[in-house]
């Protein structure tokens, strides 16, 4: 009995075999460490990302800037100016031409001839071509606010002279546009009254320049 009791204090006594490492510490610091790597890799690869787009977008704006240098402006033409080649050369017939009449005036004026005017004109500007109307001239029966038409004789007749007509045209024909009012009555069909409206029609619109006009 004795022995048997001694037996189980000297094992209640002894020390207690050393403890077994658990695997799972192991594992779990195993998986901390990769996660922590993993994680270490996703930052240096968001990094060189962002840094290798931020160069590329500095290497644009400086790659615009030095072609925006070195590409020489092109200047257009302006619309009024004369044609003009892409190498600035100017073009032969660049001018637009320009309308004109050609009218004769006779009369008291200071130089009698053939004046060739800008379109519209007036019989003003006619005279003013023609050197201005002399002292003597009578312009009142002159209508100076007249537009000019091509070809036709404007008279400033002297004070005291009569008006010399020029409606007839060669070959008997009557002008609407030059006529007086005794020369258009001569038209068939033509009375007082008719005359009186052509003439007050074309002292205000001009010369008849179309069928359309009548």
């Amino acid at each position: 009995m004795s022995i048997k009791r001694t037996l189980w204090d000297f094992l209640d006594n002894s020390p207690a075999p050393p403890a077994v490492a658990d695997s799972t510490d192991e594992d779990v610091e195993g998986v901390y460490f990769e996660q922590a790597r993993t994680r270490t890799r996703w930052r240096v690869g968001i990094t060189a990302a962002l840094a290798l787009g931020a160069l590329l977008v500095l290497i644009a704006i400086g790659g615009y800037f030095v072609s925006s240098m070195n590409t020489p402006a092109i200047v257009l033409p302006e619309p009024d100016s004369p044609g003009v080649d892409m190498a600035g050369n100017p073009q032969p017939g660049g001018d637009r031409p320009t309308s004109q009449v050609t009218v004769h005036v006779v009369g008291a004026v200071e130089k009698p001839g053939v004046v060739t005017l800008e379109a519209p004109s007036r019989v003003q500007d006619a005279l003013e071509a023609a050197g201005g109307a002399l002292p003597e001239a009578e312009l009142s029966g002159v209508n100076l606010a007249r537009e000019l038409f091509d070809g036709e004789q404007i008279v400033v007749p002297a004070q005291g002279e009569d008006v010399v007509s020029t409606g007839v045209l060669s070959g008997g024909l009557v002008s609407l546009s030059r006529a007086s009012s005794a020369e258009l009555q001569e038209l068939p069909r033509v009375g007082p009254h008719t005359a009186e409206r052509i003439i007050d029609w074309r002292e205000t619109h001009g010369p008849f320049r179309s069928v359309e006009d009548l």
